[in-house]
């Protein structure tokens, strides 16, 4: 397949947009990015990683996550356990633990590559908990996103020929038939 890249940036543009519209996140909050460039380009997860993509898609989605003041965290494939790669600054605000491991192209991928250089001084961590995120190409971003999460239904179904999926978060309810989850204040 031909990648027509002004097209796949427009998608992830509307998508992220419109996530972050509905999300309601706060200065400073995290989102988690989920990338399979093999199926952006109508193939199978890790198996045809595209560097150029990846390095297109991350930058549209930096440029547009620094406008906001968030931080976002690339999450890796399988064969790195689904790390992530997050500014240093980042792991250490949420006291993330720093693991070590660098990505390569088949391990990792395309979309980490991308965001080590695009980030100021990235590192690699195991777990964090973000407010929202994006998934293209079905890479299970769900154990990285803030209990309890919320399907966000966006305009974009797909960024080229990936199957895309939002999230974001929101606090648990907790109680029971008496409980309130609006604030009443009493007389």
């Amino acid at each position: 397949m031909t990648v027509e890249i002004d097209g796949i940036k427009k998608e992830v543009q509307t998508g992220l947009n419109e996530l972050l519209e509905q999300a309601h996140l706060k200065v400073g909050d995290l989102v988690v990015l989920g990338l399979s460039t093999s199926e952006v380009q109508g193939g199978s997860i890790g198996k045809d990683s595209n560097l150029q993509l990846g390095r297109e898609i991350v930058k549209t989605i930096v440029e547009i996550i620094r406008v906001h003041h968030l931080h976002l965290a690339v999450q890796g494939c399988e064969h790195l356990n689904r790390a992530l790669v997050v500014e240093r600054s980042v792991a250490e605000q949420h006291g993330f633990e720093i693991v070590t491991v660098y990505p390569a192209l088949h391990a990792g991928g395309a979309g980490q590559i991308a965001a080590f250089e695009q980030f100021h001084d990235p590192v690699e961590v195991e777990h964090i908990v973000a407010k929202a995120g994006m998934d293209i190409g079905d890479t299970s971003i769900g154990m990285h996103v803030k209990f309890v999460q919320i399907p966000v239904r966006t305009s974009i179904k797909e960024v080229g020929q990936a199957h895309t999926t939002y999230l974001r978060s929101r606090p648990k309810l907790i109680g029971g038939q008496r409980a309130k989850y609006e604030w009443d204040p009493i007389d």
